[in-house]
């Protein structure tokens, strides 16, 4: 686990963006999100590491999210107690969020919380982890998510900007830093 801050907040709010990445996509997406927001960034990484082959992972995820496994997690920060705002951001397995994004989602309460799924997939955009989600944070309210597909992540910018804008969360980008990411 990573836990960097950058202090900041938006709008008052109090921000965390959490997220596992298995390829370095969904962090990748983290970072952006976290550049416009603000607040501070959670990554969770498992006790276990998963294998970086392929097809050995995709088996490895089947079997856990049939099977409803929780992978134990090295750290999950402090909790979500004192955030507004909660982003969860995956990677599509098997049409839902990575066991540990459940994990972590199961360990804490999300009530009054607004909480906004982000999703990085090759096809797949974000099959029903938005229901997941809402299914594993009761009393939380589950904003409209966005899905990125994974090769595009370096040049997504402008659609998060755009998808952040619309859900009223962040500032126009180029008012705080003079140019259009």
């Amino acid at each position: 686990m990573r836990n960097e801050s950058n202090k900041a907040s938006f709008g008052g709010w109090k921000v965390l963006t959490v997220y596992f990445s298995h390829s370095g996509n969904t962090r990748e997406c983290a970072q952006q999100i976290n550049q416009r927001v603000g607040g501070d960034l959670l990554e969770l990484t498992p006790v276990r590491p998963y294998p970086e082959d392929y097809d050995t992972v995709v088996s490895q995820a089947k079997r856990e999210l049939r099977a409803g496994y929780r992978p134990e997690l090295k750290a999950t920060g402090d909790g979500v107690a004192d955030y507004d705002v909660v982003f969860v951001g995956s990677p599509n397995w098997w049409n839902t969020v990575a066991p540990p994004v459940m994990t972590y989602l199961a360990g804490y309460d999300f009530t009054d919380k607004a909480v906004v799924p982000f999703i990085t997939h090759e096809g797949t955009g974000l099959g029903q982890s938005a229901r997941d989600i809402g299914d594993l944070c009761p009393g939380a309210t589950v904003l409209e998510g966005i899905a990125i597909r994974g090769g595009e992540v370096n040049r997504a910018g402008q659609k998060l900007s755009e998808w952040l804008r619309k859900l009223g969360i962040a500032e126009d980008v180029t008012s705080r830093t003079g140019r259009n990411q």
